[in-house]
């Protein structure tokens, strides 16, 4: 089922998740769009898990880890 998610492109936001630029937003709206077609349903948490991984706050292993551990829900 499809589940919309808000984005806010002049407030730099998806679903409340705060990003520092629009190219990081548009990155992440791009990777979340496409998950979605596998299945993905979006949450806050997930959101930050994939703008924190974007920016390099979190390696892919550690947001492999998260991914395993279910993180995103």
């Amino acid at each position: 089922m499809y589940k919309e998610i808000i984005i806010d492109r002049n407030n730099l936001t998806i679903m409340g998740v705060q990003f520092n630029d629009i190219n990081t937003l548009e990155s992440a709206a791009n990777a979340i769009g496409s998950n979605m077609f596998e299945g993905y349903e979006p949450t806050p948490k997930g959101i930050t898990l994939i703008r924190d991984y974007l920016i390099g706050k979190i390696t892919f292993a550690e947001f492999i880890q998260f991914a395993k551990k279910k993180a995103y829900v």
